[in-house]
């Protein structure tokens, strides 16, 4: 009797033990809501936590708002930093951009950590071993160490000499099975990246190949939850290629992604992104997600800024921007940040709320809902 007493307390205790482990586990509550643990009094209900359901691939590439994404020193892992500036922006983000390169591999738990704060994670996926030129800038400077790579040339990656590295990345991904963004090889028309078919022994012609391998491997490994993002840099003077050579086709991309900076004395993101917004629409019809910008130190940084939010509503095709909310301590070049100043904090509080904000619910759903 008294052993099968000790018997019925230890799977009592086993069950209590698995239903808390699952309660406390990292959840997602919606895009801009941070997850909520539950209480005691639910940790013992054998139930899982409510929490709302992860969107689809799809519901993602047709957004019912406008996403706001920042890159933070602590991306993805803060929530505290996430609710700084959340606090600060008057809104909370919904995506949070990080980067890793290709010495190391996929992170779950990172990905988790941007679940848990209400943020779609956003890798911008670098294939090098690392170096300075990632950090913000309009007309990015360029060191012989960052581009120099040999091993990372983009004839490297379609000959298959990185697949054991790319697959097992894709299979993380594919394991997660939540949505996870793919900004793979970015700023390509650039100079100043190995991946770049101006460096490193590289070809015309050999990005699209790479590109196109690469996303051959995750479609092999399953990996159909990554949306991948071609994001080139905008297109401004002779320091960046044209982009028609280098867009992989409509099948291997689902959304663009832009990096743009107010730099070099422009007051409005008209003169900063127009132009290269002309050259996608000649290439696809894809939505397009601004995946980095911010504004240069400068008179004009508030100017720039509050024309920002207006430029956006009159561009339907954008579909939300990731802010580089970094500045120098912050590992950045220059302090980005739209909350540098308060002049330059008071023209992003007043321009994100003429916005509407992504909530992650489908639109066909809502319209399905409606009598």
């Amino acid at each position: 009797m008294t052993l099968n007493a000790l018997l019925l307390c230890s799977l009592s205790y086993g069950v209590y033990a698995a239903v808390l482990s699952k309660a406390q586990a990292p959840g997602y509550s919606g895009l801009g809501a941070e997850a909520k643990g539950p209480g005691l009094v639910d940790r013992l209900k054998l139930e899982a936590p409510k929490t709302s359901s992860i969107p689809e691939k799809e519901q993602l590439l047709d957004p019912d708002g406008i996403y706001f994404g920042t890159s933070t020193k602590q991306s993805p892992w803060s929530g505290a930093e996430v609710r700084q500036v959340g606090t600060e922006a008057g809104a909370r983000p919904t995506i949070s951009e990080y980067f890793v390169n290709w010495k190391h591999g996929f992170d779950p738990k990172a990905v988790a950590a941007a679940y848990q704060h209400g943020t779609l994670p956003l890798i911008s996926w670098e294939p090098w071993a690392g170096g300075d030129s990632n950090q913000g800038a309009g007309i990015p400077k360029t060191t012989s160490a960052d581009v120099n790579q040999p091993a990372y040339r983009l004839a490297n990656i379609t000959a298959g000499k990185f697949d054991s590295y790319i697959t097992a990345f894709a299979k993380g991904v594919a394991a997660d099975r939540r949505p996870v963004m793919i900004r793979f090889a970015h700023e390509m028309n650039g100079s100043w990246y190995p991946w770049s078919e101006q460096t490193n022994g590289n070809h015309l012609g050999d990005y699209v190949k790479a590109w196109q391998h690469v996303h051959d491997l995750f479609v092999r490994a399953g990996a159909v939850n990554a949306i991948w993002i071609w994001s080139p840099d905008v297109v401004r003077g002779s320091h960046t290629r044209g982009l028609a050579a280098l867009y992989p086709g409509d099948a291997y991309v689902d959304l663009v992604g832009l990096t743009g900076y107010g730099v070099l004395g422009e007051k409005t993101p008209d003169t900063t992104f127009d132009s290269t917004l002309k050259k996608v629409a000649a290439l696809t019809s894809k939505k397009v997600l601004i995946t980095e910008t911010g504004a240069e130190p400068s008179s004009l940084k508030a100017t720039w800024i509050g024309n920002f939010f207006p430029w956006l509503i009159k561009h339907p095709q954008v579909i939300g921007f990731v802010w580089f909310e970094k500045d120098i301590a912050g590992g950045a070049n220059a302090d980005w940040r739209f909350s540098a100043t308060p002049e330059t904090l008071r023209a992003f509080q007043q321009g994100i709320k003429k916005v509407h904000l992504v909530t992650g619910s489908a639109k066909a759903a809502a319209s399905a809902a409606s009598p």
